[in-house]
């Protein structure tokens, strides 16, 4: 009897741990398909991507409530991260494996050679790759070797080149030189798997899973609940943008961030009035977002919308306008994007493209950059005149990288550094829509930054 007592015992405390654990993925889920309702309820199906804007609007009213006490034990960011990884399998979602083209690779770093060798080793290797499962690197050597007659991997006009040239020189065997191609290929895969994880951090979907399959140049993508497979297509498959922009200062925006403020405050002002002079009922909608408190940041510092959420400033006549809360990054950019809070800008100004930068370490703040745009919104140079980059260190041994240009891209560049330097302003590098680094030049002649 004692026995089936303790085991009841057990049972029962079994039980209410799991019930306990379970709690979390309830909670997460109400709450979750209450910013969904709040979403549908507030975007229409007429605009033409609806699915995204509405994936944001959830996203941000689940920031905006993710510190509210719920049920009196937990919050939704508490909830949340204790809640069972459903995966693919109970809450749906987008399954994509990724081939790396280790082809258009080797012809990178063979800097697009026509020697007929290389590439007739190319072709064969596509030929091999359609019987074999061995990575397409070793398939590529194999046929180098039986096509060959006296050249070899380190020819001038193959691997021993202008963009290897630190690493691979004439006299270096095949053997030898396979080893750092294995290696540079293992390095651009490293590289494009970062590329991918930081673009599906910023699609939103919760609990995503991102890894290498082998050696083979796949990646495997899982996206758990997310529905527009046109968005992710074009977010997985599209060319990593690498762009250079000049930087306004931040003291020639001030006033506007100030006037931007009080214009948006007035508006929300407005919006009150009209809500509170509403006599309907008050919808299903409402009554969902009744117990948002005033801490959140949907109805929070509607006093200077803007101003309240600056948590950071960068240094005087610096390229950083403000530092926000990396939860606010999308109200912020919606509001400075407004067309009548763009009409506040001077006449020079109006092309102006904000942009965010790189988030800090804890991935909690974020700077607020101004770009010096155009009509047509391109960038004065892109990262397609690059012909070589390569890491190296400065005179006092800080990392640095020294980057060459095709003729056209010099000029643009010697253009751009030279009215930077006169200027005293910045050059903002912009990969994917996102400032990683503004530096200064201290150098207009040859382009050095500082």
């Amino acid at each position: 009897m004692q026995n089936n007592s303790l085991i009841r015992v057990f049972g029962l405390l079994f039980a209410l741990v799991s019930i306990y654990q379970l709690s979390f993925t309830f909670i997460a889920s109400n709450e979750e398909k209450k910013a969904d309702a709040f979403a549908e309820q507030n975007v229409s199906e007429d605009i033409s991507n609806y699915l995204e804007v509405r994936d944001q609007k959830a996203i941000a009213y689940l920031d905006s409530i993710g510190d509210n006490s719920l049920y009196g034990f937990t919050t939704y960011n508490d909830a949340k991260d204790k809640e069972l990884n459903k995966g693919l399998d109970l809450k749906g979602g987008i399954n994509v494996i990724l081939q790396i083209s280790i082809r258009d690779i080797l012809g990178g770093l063979a800097e697009n050679t026509r020697n007929l060798v290389f590439n007739n080793a190319l072709d064969e290797a596509d030929v091999l790759q359609k019987s074999t499962d061995e990575p397409y690197i070793e398939s590529f050597f194999k046929a180098f070797d039986a096509v060959k007659t006296i050249e070899k991997l380190a020819s001038p006009d193959i691997f021993a080149n202008r963009t290897l040239s630190d690493e691979i020189n004439f006299e270096m065997t095949d053997q030898e030189t396979q080893v750092i191609i294995r290696r540079k290929i293992d390095e651009s895969i490293i590289s494009a798997f970062e590329v991918l994880r930081k673009r599906i951090d910023k699609f939103g979907v919760t609990q995503p899973n991102i890894q290498r399959l082998g050696t083979s140049g796949r990646i495997l993508v899982e996206l758990p609940g997310a529905k527009d497979v046109e968005r992710v297509q074009n977010l997985l498959q599209s060319t990593a943008q690498l762009e250079f922009w000049e930087a306004y200062k931040n003291d020639q925006l001030i006033n506007f961030l100030v006037e931007a403020n009080e214009l948006i405050k007035l508006k929300i002002d407005k919006s009150k009035t009209v809500v509170n002079d509403k006599n309907d009922a008050v919808s299903e909608i409402e009554d969902l977002l009744a117990d948002i408190s005033p801490q959140d940041s949907i109805s929070t510092s509607d006093s200077n919308p803007i101003l309240d959420r600056i948590v950071g400033q960068g240094f005087q006549g610096g390229p950083v306008l403000a530092q926000f809360m990396a939860r606010d990054s999308e109200m912020i950019l919606d509001y400075l994007n407004q067309s009548d809070v763009r009409r506040l800008l001077p006449s020079q100004y109006r092309y102006i493209r904000f942009a965010w930068g790189k988030p800090s370490s804890n991935g909690d703040v974020v700077e607020l950059y101004a770009l010096k745009s155009n009509r047509d919104n391109q960038a004065p140079l892109s990262g397609g005149v690059v012909v070589d980059a390569l890491q190296t260190y400065d005179q006092v041994g800080n990392a640095a990288v020294s980057m060459q240009m095709d003729s056209r891209g010099a000029r643009i560049w010697e253009a751009m550094t030279a009215k930077a330097f006169k200027e005293a302003s910045n050059i903002a590098i912009v990969l994917d829509n996102t400032v990683y680094s503004a530096p200064g030049v201290s150098n207009g002649k040859t382009g050095c930054f500082s």
